[in-house]
């Protein structure tokens, strides 16, 4: 069931009036129903396991608001994934935000303070999650279990409910490090009740959070044998890959061998590459084996105004339909800045070579019975032309049917007033002749001569030859007819040479493009292939001038951005809040992989993939780069390569091993993993984050972007938590 979490979380409605005090984070539920009573229910405890879950998708017991978890901060934006979002997006070249919401802008520019109420409210949903964990830790021990009667499946339930909470603190507490480092520190072992909790540094956090990862590894569920949506073996290795990958920014210790080890588990593991990349991010993407944990959402039953209601909507405006991407509105807040667009191929739609629609000529038409009104005299766009005005028609029609007819009109006629047909069947036309007959179905050549009134009707196949195509000059790859496109196509990888069009196998009509414009001619010269990769072969007969394209199949198509009506630039600072102002992202969405909305346009059902397979392909990849012992070089190309090949349907996109290096594989991550909580864990990983050796457009405050205090880094312990524990130190600088 893919949403067993939501579906959980409506039906538990209660609190522990005493067991948030350890960091004095009071939930508001006014029904105090106590640890001693809630549990004589046995489904309590998979319900209060829900809760844990359901922490980083809504904010409180009714949704989209109401029953706050926490007091005096906003349900929208004090949400979890939310925050997240904010921190991890928002202050990098993939996110920008046009709302002047408190101190918002401050993100984007790397110039928050301790202050910061965004800041405040994120750090307050971490530690809100991990008390939660700690209360449900000491409520299933042994001795508590073993004094209400636990026994049986149930007891070994719970047995795997505990491993999995232990993950969700060991997220948190992740987060935590990743974010704000040197944090207040507790757990189950801590007495219940009001106390300043200690400071913890970066060393020892991670220490801890490794230690709980490598103990839960063989007592939670092995790979994909849980439920959807809750954590197994496969999740622990993939937040142990992150904090290896990670641990020489926490810690100055290098672990990108254990990265590497934990990497090929997963990789091991059972999982495989969504062969869409769309669908990763629609209604629908329950269904997809790559997404190894996921924050689920449901769009009636886990209603938040954060999460993916906030990343989807808030991306939408200007221009851009709502109704495309599954939901009712857009709020007008996130684009991406011009410096991340430039990381996807410059034109999105894979088309190398475009049709030529050509001139306009002298025309006659040709009604008949293939049209979907047999006979229809009247349009005008059925017809042959003289591309010479010397009363030499020709042209080509694809006949679905065998025995096709047809006449010949010199001007639009419903009535078919002056056809000339064919009394004799000799080629020869006649005012008011017979209709004119084809044989078995296909493409047929027609040529009219108006000046001694006679016709040809030919059936032709036509094919591409060429040093660029696998049958080389001498054998032909078949174009056939795409009725829905009123083309002859074909799908075909070529390589880099040459490629011309002939019929019938032979080269006796042949066209090629003397003029590199995209017009055809007869014996033309070769079109040449500059870029290896698949192809769809577009050939349209049927234009004035016969004309064709070249799509690359095997292109990027990852980049999923709003361009219509957009600007890719924002030049000025007041431009930062005119949504049009930067492309919008359009990478997720409320519609299902088969083009249905989802269960409801305000609140959506698709998923947040938090860890997902091509992550941990890129992060093996890179520990080999950083000196992963036990790899060499070409299988950190292998697990790159396997990432770009989903991305380009094909090897077109595949790099050789030389090629290879650390800014290859940051520029990857964020082409493939954009908007997914990653890019600013990554930038700081690779010293970009605030140095000028990657600039982005108003990083600092200015529109060309510009290095700021390495303290951004990491963000500061918000202030009121400061100045309420006298046990904590802030973090350097703030």
């Amino acid at each position: 069931m893919k949403k067993w979490i939501a579906f959980i979380v409506l039906t538990v409605s209660f609190t522990f009036s005493s067991c948030f005090k350890d960091l004095d984070t009071v939930p508001l539920d006014p029904n105090l129903i106590t640890s001693g009573t809630v549990f004589n229910n046995p489904d309590a405890y998979k319900q209060f396991l829900a809760k844990l879950y359901a922490g980083f998708a809504v904010s409180g017991q009714e949704g989209p608001s109401g029953q706050a978890d926490i007091s005096g901060i906003d349900e929208g934006f004090g949400q979890y994934l939310r925050g997240m979002w904010y921190h991890q997006e928002l202050t990098t070249d993939e996110a920008l935000i046009g709302w002047n919401d408190q101190t918002i802008y401050d993100f984007h520019e790397l110039d928050w303070t301790a202050s910061d109420g965004f800041t405040y409210a994120f750090y307050s949903r971490v530690f809100y999650q991990i008390p939660l964990v700690n209360e449900f830790l000491r409520e299933t021990t042994d001795e508590k279990l073993g004094s209400r009667g636990v026994t049986g499946q149930l007891r070994t339930d719970i047995a795997d409910f505990r491993a999995e909470a232990r993950f969700i603190r060991a997220v948190s507490y992740w987060h935590a490090l990743d974010i704000f480092r040197n944090v207040p520190f507790v757990t189950e072992a801590d007495k219940v009740g009001s106390f300043f909790p200690e400071q913890t540094n970066a060393a020892d956090l991670f220490k801890y959070i490794e230690t709980e990862l490598l103990d839960i590894e063989n007592k939670i569920k092995a790979p994909r044998s849980n439920e959807y949506g809750r954590a197994d073996r496969a999740a622990v290795w993939t937040l142990l890959a992150k904090l290896y990958l990670n641990a020489e920014v926490y810690t100055g210790q290098k672990k990108y061998t254990e990265c590497l080890a934990v990497c090929e588990k997963v990789i091991a593991s059972g999982f495989t590459l969504e062969p869409q990349y769309q669908n990763l991010f629609l209604a629908d993407n329950h269904k997809s084996n790559e997404i190894i944990f996921p924050i689920t959402f449901d769009g009636i039953n886990t209603r938040t105004w954060g999460g993916m209601t906030f990343i989807i909507r808030a991306g939408i405006g200007g221009s851009i339909n709502p109704l495309e991407s599954g939901v009712s509105g857009g709020w007008g807040g996130t684009r991406t800045t011009r410096q991340f667009v430039e990381k996807f191929p410059s034109d999105l739609t894979g088309i190398i070579s475009e049709f030529n629609p050509g001139k306009n000529y002298p025309k006659v038409y040709v009604p008949g019975s293939y049209q979907s009104t047999p006979f229809n005299g009247s349009d005008s766009k059925n017809a042959l032309t003289s591309p010479k005005s010397n009363k030499i028609y020709e042209g080509y029609r694809y006949f679905a049917q065998d025995n096709a007819e047809l006449v010949i009109l010199r001007n639009p006629s419903s009535t078919l007033g002056g056809k000339l047909g064919d009394n004799g069947a000799d080629g020869t036309l006649e005012t008011g002749g017979a209709n004119i007959k084809a044989g078995s179905k296909g493409l047929y050549y027609i040529k009219v001569d108006l000046n001694n009134n006679t016709y040809v009707l030919e059936k032709q196949t036509w094919g591409v030859v060429g040093s660029a195509t696998p049958g080389g000059w001498d054998n032909d790859t078949e174009l056939t007819w795409n009725a829905e496109l009123g083309y002859l196509t074909a799908k075909v990888e070529l390589t880099a040479g040459d490629i011309k069009f002939r019929a019938n196998k032979d080269w006796v009509l042949n066209l090629g493009d003397t003029g590199a414009d995209g017009i055809l001619e007869a014996g033309g010269n070769d079109i040449k292939i500059t870029k290896s990769g698949g192809y769809e072969i577009r050939l349209d007969l049927d234009s004035p001038d016969y004309t064709y394209e070249l799509r690359l199949t095997s292109f990027d198509r990852r980049g999923i951005f709003g361009t219509k009506g957009q600007n890719i630039d924002i030049n000025t600072l007041n431009d930062v809040a005119i949504f049009n102002n930067g492309y919008a992202v359009l990478k997720f969405k409320n519609i299902t992989s088969a083009g249905k909305t989802g269960s409801n346009v305000d609140f959506p059902d698709t998923d947040f993939p938090m860890f997902r397979l091509a992550d941990v392909y890129l992060m093996a990849s890179e520990s080999i780069l950083r000196g992963a012992s036990g790899a060499s070089k070409a299988k950190a190309t292998e697990f790159f390569n396997i990432v770009r090949q989903r991305a380009y349907t094909g090897s077109a996109g595949n790099i050789i091993e030389n090629n290879l290096n650390l800014d290859l594989i940051l520029d990857e991550r964020g082409r493939e993993l954009y908007w997914e909580c990653h890019r600013r864990t990554d930038l700081v990983r690779f010293n970009k984050f605030t140095t000028a050796d990657y600039l982005w457009a108003w990083k600092g405050g200015v529109s060309q972007g510009q290095a700021v205090d390495p303290k951004f880094n990491i963000f500061p312990i918000p202030s009121a938590d400061i100045s309420a524990n006298p046990k904590l130190k802030q973090n350097p600088g703030y």
